[in-house]
């Protein structure tokens, strides 16, 4: 009796453990990802928010709201001068942040950093990283850490052509998300 009683637990068992709504495919990677796409625009205007408010290369904390709930808020540094080509490091922190009502993100410690390159503004390209670890709740839950890099063009934004956003169709985002699970690729356009 013993012999049956363990197969039925070990199959639920096995059966709860894909479950889990952490990061654990590359599928759960790319999801990671797009839900927090939207505050990389968010945290680029924030940068030049605070760019255009500093008095040095090093800006104030600028906060931005998230389309759903919560804050994006950034720190750090950008060039200064009046090039079309701008450098920023900037540091994130996400509290209670979704956009897409989904996903909900929150850092602690020393969190993410976004490094952009823009050259050619305001139509020319972006390149850069985002490096950082973020805690998911929602239809993804638990820690993800992602090392992403970001390769795109340019564009005036319709809304404010002194403002500049990612051309659709251009970004690409490639690198790894890991979780308790393991390291995941992402690679998408954007």
């Amino acid at each position: 009796m013993k012999r049956r009683m363990f197969f039925p637990l070990f199959a639920l068992a096995l059966g709860l453990a894909g479950c889990s709504d952490d990061v654990a495919s590359e599928e759960d990677a790319r999801r990671a990802y797009e839900s927090l796409d939207k505050s990389i625009d968010k945290a680029m205007q924030l940068g030049f928010q605070g760019f255009n408010a500093a008095s040095s290369a090093n800006i104030d904390p600028q906060m931005a709201n998230g389309d759903r709930t919560g804050t994006l808020t950034i720190s750090g540094k950008v060039d200064q001068g009046s090039s079309p080509n701008k450098t920023m490091t900037l540091n994130e922190v996400l509290k209670d942040y979704s956009d897409d009502g989904e996903v909900t993100y929150n850092t602690s410690g020393t969190g993410p950093v976004l490094d952009l390159k823009l050259n050619g503004i305001p139509d020319g390209t972006i390149t850069g990283t985002l490096v950082g670890s973020f805690t998911m709740s929602g239809a993804l839950e638990g820690n993800v850490t992602l090392d992403l890099e970001i390769n795109g063009e340019l564009q005036p934004t319709m809304a404010d052509p002194m403002k500049i956003e990612r051309k659709p169709g251009t970004t690409k985002i490639s690198g790894t998300a890991t979780s308790e699970y393991g390291k995941y690729t992402v690679n998408l356009t954007r």
